[in-house]
């Protein structure tokens, strides 16, 4: 599991994925119906990119996006 702070992080955990999985940006694009620019940018780090986009990415790769509460929210968790 990656612990991502940052868009440099996350592009950085998914580029990891999808070489684990032996998949090229284009392939991995046109699984996730994304543009190969677009992925390009993703796993650049890109700040401003389309959180759709990067679901769908992350769908592709088969992983799942989950939020962990900091450990002091915890107890005021009633959201």
């Amino acid at each position: 599991m990656a612990v991502i702070h940052t868009s440099v992080d996350l592009g950085a955990a998914l580029r990891h994925a999808r070489k684990q999985l032996k998949l090229t940006q284009p392939q991995l694009a046109l699984v996730a119906n994304v543009g190969v620019r677009f992925l390009v940018e993703l796993e650049a780090g890109k700040p401003t990119i389309q959180l759709e986009g990067v679901l769908r990415v992350i769908q592709a790769l088969g992983s799942e996006l989950t939020l962990t509460m900091h450990p002091s929210l915890e107890s005021d968790n009633n959201d």
